[in-house]
């Protein structure tokens, strides 16, 4: 009787997770008509999602505010800008799997404040395993920048709040975000979340990296 109901456990969290992915959602897509110009990745790993942008002149313009924390977004090697959201005390304190902590851990799942994590990056190449290449028009690239600027908490002068002293290395810093971090719905449905504000569809709740690639490739 045990092994049926947990058998039935399972099966129903398989069922909720495939309709997550099946059930398409899309957002406002103010660029329909224009051409798909812009392309952005979704680099992803085991657990996590972030959202490459290419550092053209515009976007170094958007996010101009990072020069002010050190990063040398303005340089030529630098050619895109990896943002990426999460719960703080997990995000800022687990640069890799050997830094994995038990108290970050149980804040996730528990609930936490969220943050913003801002990296530039050299070149990506967009058909690597770890990345999905995303085209987009125009009026979409605005909106999906536009979207995830919108996440950043703001100081009282108006500048994005910068978490002072955190990042894994010199190229790239954390800032606090609005909202709180929810295991159920964490980093790869805000993935999805902005994604969908520059007219991209994906799975109705896509918790997982892999549940959030196979949206992407099944819907668009």
């Amino acid at each position: 009787m045990a092994f049926k109901r947990l058998a039935a456990s399972l099966a129903s969290v398989v069922l909720i997770l495939a309709l997550g992915t099946l059930i398409p959602r899309g957002g406002p897509g103010d660029g329909a008509g224009e051409p798909p110009t812009r392309t952005v990745l979704v680099l992803s790993n085991a657990i996590h999602t972030d959202i490459a942008l290419p550092l053209d002149a515009e976007t170094r313009g958007v996010f101009g505010f990072v020069r002010e924390s050190g990063l040398a977004i303005d340089q030529s090697g630098a050619e895109w800008l990896v943002l990426g959201w999460g719960g703080e005390q997990f995000y800022v304190r687990t640069p890799t799997w050997a830094d994995l902590e038990m108290m970050p851990v149980i804040r996730s799942i528990l609930g936490d404040r969220s943050v913003l994590h801002v990296a530039l990056s050299g070149p990506i190449d967009p058909d690597a395993p770890f990345a999905t290449r995303i085209v987009l028009s125009e009026t979409d690239f605005s909106a999906l920048r536009a979207s995830i600027l919108a996440g950043f908490q703001r100081r009282e002068n108006g500048a994005p709040d910068i978490l002072e002293g955190t990042g894994y290395g010199l190229f790239d810093r954390f800032y606090r975000a609005k909202g709180d971090f929810q295991v159920l719905f964490g980093c790869n449905t805000w993935t999805g979340q902005v994604l969908r504000e520059a007219g991209v569809t994906t799975g109705i709740w896509t918790p997982l990296p892999f549940l959030l690639r196979a949206s992407l490739d099944l819907h668009n």
